[in-house]
Parts: structure tokens; sequence; C-alpha cells
């Protein structure tokens, strides 16, 4: 089920740079949520399992069993709009996880996503958006008139808002010290540019939904993109510094001015 990665000598460095102690696997088969049998065999691997949970009061009473199941004491690993690669400190040492989807992608993009991964897990965030939040995901809940699915995925979205701003800055610098990544970051924001810049009229226009604008916009944030208004004000040092709370707000400023159109 998990074997141990190679890594190139960009992410090797990366790695001994953020997070030395970190450990990199291979998974034998894809996955959103990695099933608490498997995840527990990870104990093989590592020197111990600490299993996150969540208090009940921080989940609205409709949200998503997954994240219903993912609060309580099963050790869980991964979760929908987590991406190929997997982060954990419910390890010890961390672990980061690729899935096999990944076969097929250029190296170097596969490259920049273990070594972002790698940088994330060494930064003091939590490891999913319900950390984030902890009990104002019921306030997002009551500020987005969606289903709770599509909650999840705004909550998601805006969670990586937060994490890209702090990451950021990591990858600029990496122009002159890991050039090799520093270029899949760029080539990955460059791709996302043409998409981001037509959000409001897509959305506008019913070509997409405002839960894949906002996963949108907020992916772009990692890359410095310049973002159109309602997305623009999550890129800002208010929402890195007060972080759920704004984005509680915002989503009530947002959603209130879409009801007044």
């Amino acid at each position: 089920m998990f074997e141990e990665r190679q890594l190139s000598s960009a992410v090797d460095a990366v790695r001994e740079t953020y997070a030395p102690d970190v450990r990199v696997f291979d998974v034998g088969q894809d996955f959103e949520t990695l099933p608490p049998a498997q995840a527990t065999d990870l104990g093989l691997f590592v020197e111990g399992l600490e299993p996150a949970s969540y208090p009940d009061d921080w989940l609205p009473v409709d949200a998503p069993q997954l994240l219903v199941r993912y609060a309580g004491s099963d050790f869980t690993i991964g979760m929908p709009g987590d991406g190929s690669v997997v982060w954990t400190r419910q390890t010890e040492p961390p672990v980061v996880l690729v899935k096999p989807r990944v076969q097929g992608s250029p190296e170097s993009f596969i490259d920049f996503l273990l070594a972002e991964a790698i940088v994330t897990c060494s930064l003091e965030v939590p490891e999913h958006f319900l950390g984030f939040f902890e009990a104002d995901y019921r306030a997002l809940d009551e500020a987005v008139p969606l289903d709770p699915a599509d909650t999840y995925q705004i909550a998601a979205a805006l969670y990586d808002a937060w994490v890209g701003i702090r990451t950021r800055p990591v990858f600029e610098a990496w122009e002159s010290t890991h050039p090799a990544l520093f270029d899949a970051w760029e080539d990955a924001g460059n791709r996302l540019e043409g998409r981001v810049s037509g959000l409001p009229g897509a959305v506008a226009r019913g070509e997409t939904s405002f839960g894949d604008g906002t996963e949108l916009a907020c992916a772009a944030v990692k890359h410095g993109l310049e973002l159109p208004a309602p997305f623009a004000a999550l890129d800002t040092d208010a929402y890195r510094e007060h972080g759920s709370s704004y984005a509680v707000r915002w989503a009530e400023k947002t959603f209130a001015a879409l009801a007044e159109e």
C-alpha cells in the first residue's frame, strides 16, 4: 500500500530546508479519504500515530456525513478536494502521500506538488479547513445560502486561499534557489490566468457555479494572480491576519450583494 518515494534533488533539498523529518510515500491506490484500516497501516512505517478529532459543535446539523466522520475519532487522512498529494501531521514523523493519479503529469509539476506539500506541512497551519474555521464553520454555513456540499467546497477553497497567502512568498523566492520548481509554479499560474480573469462573467452567465468559481479564484492566490471582485478581497493582509472570521464576513457580504442583483 505504501512505498517510500525517491525524491528528485530539488524536492529533497526543499525537504531538508523546511521539514527534514517528513517522509514521502507513494500510495497503491487513489483515494479521497484513506480507509481507516489502511491509514492505520502507516504505523508500520512511522514511529507513532496521533489521530485528530474535532468538537461536534463546530459542525452544522446538515454537515456532509464524510465531514462528520472526519471530525470524529477515526484516523482519517485525506478529504475531497485535497488533490493528488496529501500531507498529514497525524503521524510521527509527518508524511506526504502521493496518489497514483499523478501519473502522466509532467515530472516538473509533480515535483512542485511535492515541494508545496512539504512546505505547507512545515507551516503552523491546520491540516483541514475544519481546523481553520473551528466554530466559525457554523457561521459560514449560515452565511452561504447553498447546500451543504457547496458550503464544503467554498470552505475548502477559502482555507486554500488563506494557506496560499503564506506559501506564495516561499515559491517566489525559489526563482534563485530552485529555478525548476519556480518555473513549474509559474507555469501552473499561467494556466489559470485566463480562466480567473473571466470568472465574473462565467458565474453571471451560469457557466460556472459560485462554488467552482471560488475554488478556482482561491487556487490562484498562491500564484499571485490578479483576482476579480469579489475574490480580490481574499488576497489581502486582512485575510491573512483575521482568518476564519474574515472569511465568514466575506461570505456574508458577497451573498448579500448577489441577492440584490
